[in-house]
């Protein structure tokens, strides 16, 4: 059992938590420098890649932490309530110490992360909208059984096995400045700024959440932690909705500041990732790549290292990104051209674009539009560019021979 007092989780925690890892479940991730992110920001980073974990997230160090310990108690049935990652640690956690794991997920968790889960040994029901009722209904499977509930951050045990990341961390940097790590209910955060604090009380631990499940400052406002009763945002990880008082304290103790980030911003990063690090990230991962490039940090002249947590990004999020992305950069562009309804016109178009070494992805032809005169319609092209100034050259071109174009991109 844990040593901890009055539920502070101590260095010493971890340590035993080190030491009852198994290489086989978990394994010791790697650091890559990146001069791409580290030209952007004027500093030396250094991503931890723990999204190459087995399971594709931190999850499974905190959850065998505590299984292994109460399955030699005798239990043998576990119960968790998660979005994805943690659902995957305590599957394959409990699978690998013998016992049954049931985990309740929402019902529109990710269906990678739906099947990764059973592929890991576990059983799998759906239930609610949002985490906090899906929380609920786990809790209430525990009830009147022998059944042990793992929760996700509110546990010494899980917060000691986070805290094995943060040694980690330490060992692959010791001369860094700067730590980045994505908080949703806060026990990796909490283990991770433990393990920090101890080695080097001069490090700064940043933590960073999603602006639509950002809780962390109103509960160190209030003193209290406090729950959200809708979440939103593409980070899936780290959408809890609350802390806990556990992880508060340890917030409160060891972490130097938070801040928050948008969609648009781990969207960017998630990009930034892909392109430039050749890492597939997913929203939670990247958060701390997003906090990175924001105006809200400031790490000029430091060694940092963004924790990357978490690498299982839904393939249809991906989609969702790269669309947003494409179109903020300007490398999707969607333009209505008012054109004379006759015979040629779209060829004579699609000829002007071409021209310019666009590529057409697709096209519309609308004729029932009331701003439309008789004989007139609007042909609606997709076009692929190369970026801004390819956009801007493609519309001078269709505006030089005599078409009235506007740029509807931002409008579909």
């Amino acid at each position: 059992m844990s040593d901890t007092t009055a539920g502070v989780v101590t260095y010493r925690d971890i340590e035993r938590a080190r030491e009852r890892l198994e290489p086989g479940v978990v394994k010791r991730t790697p650091v890559d420098r990146s001069t791409s992110l580290g030209s952007l920001v004027d500093a030396d980073v250094h991503l931890k890649m723990e999204h190459l974990q087995w399971t594709g997230s931190f999850k499974t160090r905190g959850a065998y932490n505590k299984i292994t310990q109460d399955t030699e108690r005798g239990v043998d049935t576990f119960i968790a309530a998660s979005a994805g990652n943690h659902a995957q640690g305590v599957a394959l956690a409990a699978t690998e110490c013998g016992a049954e794991s049931t985990i309740v997920m929402p019902e529109n968790a990710p269906q990678t992360k739906i099947d990764a889960t059973r592929d890991y040994g576990a059983s799998v029901e759906l239930v609610g909208e949002d985490f906090q009722e899906t929380m609920g209904y786990a809790q209430s499977l525990v009830e009147g059984t022998d059944a042990e509930f793992v929760h996700a951050y509110d546990d010494p045990n899980i917060v000691a096995g986070q805290g094995t990341l943060g040694v980690e961390m330490h060992e692959d940097c010791p001369e860094m400045n700067t730590v980045i790590v994505p908080i949703g209910g806060g026990g990796l955060i909490s283990g991770i700024a433990t393990a920090i604090k101890h080695h080097d009380p001069s490090i700064r631990v940043v933590g960073v959440q999603a602006e639509g499940a950002e809780t962390v400052h109103e509960s160190l406002k209030k003193d209290a932690p406090i729950t959200r009763d809708e979440t939103d945002t593409i980070a899936d990880g780290i959408a809890t909705g609350g802390i806990s008082e556990l992880t508060l304290r340890t917030i409160e103790e060891h972490v130097d500041e938070v801040v928050t980030v948008s969609d648009g911003e781990i969207g960017q990063a998630i990009l930034l990732l892909l392109e430039r690090a050749k890492q597939v990230v997913e929203g939670a991962g990247a958060a701390s790549v997003a906090a990175l490039l924001s105006d809200d940090l400031d790490v000029t002249g430091e060694t940092v290292m963004p924790l990357l947590c978490g690498g299982n990004l839904d393939m249809t999020m991906l989609q969702t990104v790269l669309v947003h992305a494409l179109t903020d950069r300007r490398q999707t562009l969607r333009l209505r051209v008012r054109i004379s309804d006759k015979p040629g016109e779209m060829a004579r178009l699609s000829g002007l674009i071409a021209e310019r070494g666009a590529n057409i992805h697709d096209v519309r032809h609308v004729r029932a539009v009331d701003s439309l005169d008789v004989g007139e319609a609007h042909l609606v092209f997709r076009v692929e560019t190369n970026g801004a100034e390819h956009a801007a050259a493609i519309i001078d071109t269709i505006e030089g021979a005599g078409y009235v174009v506007d740029d509807v991109t931002k409008k579909s």
